[in-house]
Formats: structure tokens, sequence, C-alpha cells
């Protein structure tokens, strides 16, 4: 199954979301400490690229979200709009 494979980098360990349509880790990342929490990216209207991923931080074993963005304006458009249930 194509979204068990799990992707460890220096910071996470990822799970793709299976809606995702760019399968690329980008340069701007927001951890989200929610990792059951609904989140449509198609409703933030952003510009840009972006993939979402289960993720794990490793420097404390965290369980959460990463959402990666192609360019810093979506980032800082995610940060404002996001708001946790």
């Amino acid at each position: 199954m194509a979204s068990a494979q799990g992707i460890t980098t220096d910071d996470y360990k990822l799970f793709p979301s299976p809606r995702n349509r760019h399968r690329t880790i980008f340069l701007h990342q927001v951890f989200v400490p929610y990792p059951y929490m609904l989140i449509d990216l198609e409703g933030y209207n952003l510009k840009g690229k972006f993939s979402l991923f289960a993720a794990c931080r490793l420097s404390d074993n965290k369980m959460g979200q990463l959402v990666t963005l192609e360019t810093p304006a979506d980032e800082a458009t995610f940060r404002a709009k996001f708001v946790p249930d």
C-alpha cells in the first residue's frame, strides 16, 4: 500500500496523505500538533503547490500533521487562517 510508505527526514517521520496532488516535501513547513484534525488545504485558497503529511516530530516524538508549502506567502496565509478545532 503506497500510502503506508513512510518518509524519514532529519526532523520528521512522514506519511503522505492519499489526497495529495503533489507528493513533494516543499521548503516552507508548518507542523500542527493535531493528528486527527481534518485539514482541507483546498479551502485556504493557496497560490502555490502544497502537500499534507501525517507526521511524527523526531525531536520529541510528538504526533501531528505537517503542511508543506511552495511559497512563503502561502505559509503566512496558512498560519493566519489555521484555527484548531
